[in-house]
This record gives structure tokens, sequence and C-alpha cells, in this order.
């Protein structure tokens, strides 16, 4: 099976898929929020956030100084479009494997080992 078109190994990893999925829902998020909300540590999150502005997925700003200083941060469009590209590659894997399996044809190995097959040959054969 090959990859569908726009699935992006960049923000796959959960942490990361995680960080622009809450992000997409939103304009700008404090460090703290994402933090919290994803239940990482600072240097975890710090680290993914890195990974993904150095992409050009994230516009990270620092506001303040000292004790206030504060950290928020926003997709870009860039990151949005990745962000949608792969959530619509996702979902191509996953419709791509219920439907066919489901809609595949039985093969007559698999009729005949089925009762109705079973029952079948016997009706035939009391003929």
């Amino acid at each position: 099976m090959s990859t569908p078109s726009g699935f992006d190994e960049l923000i796959h990893p959960s942490t990361r898929l995680s960080v622009v999925a809450l992000l997409a829902a939103t304009e700008w998020a404090d460090f703290p929020f994402i933090r919290d909300s994803l239940s990482l540590s600072d240097s975890a999150l710090s680290k993914q956030l890195h990974t993904l502005e150095e992409a050009g997925y994230l516009e990270i700003r620092k506001e303040g100084g000292g004790r206030k200083r504060r950290t928020k941060v926003r997709l870009t469009s860039r990151g949005r479009t990745a962000f949608e590209g792969h959530v619509a590659a996702l979902r191509a894997i996953v419709e791509g494997a219920g439907p066919a399996a489901a809609a595949a044809p039985a093969t007559e190995s698999a009729v005949a080992a089925s009762g109705t097959g079973q029952q079948q040959q016997r009706a035939e054969a009391g003929r």
C-alpha cells in the first residue's frame, strides 16, 4: 500500500499531531495551555514546538519579560495546510481499509467453509 498524498511524517508522531490539532482549533494558544492540555513537560513541549517552528509550521511569540514572560504559539498557513493534508491522508488510509475488506467478494473456499456452503452441498448430494 502506498502512502497517500498529503501524509506528513513530521506531523505524524502522536505528540506533534496533538500539538498541531490543538492549535488548528484556535488562533493563538499560550504555552501553559498547550502543556497542560496535552499533559506534557515544559521541555517535551519546547522540543516539539521547536521542531515544528523550524519546519515553518508554527509561529512562536514571546511577550513581556522576566517572570511575566508569556510564550504564545499559532499555526502558520503552511502548518495549517500541512495539518489538513495529513488529516485527509489519514482519512484515506482508514476509509481504504474498511469498505474494501467488507466489500470483497467471497471466494469459493470461504463459501464452502461456511454453514451455508455445506448445506448447499448436502442438498445437491441428496438430489
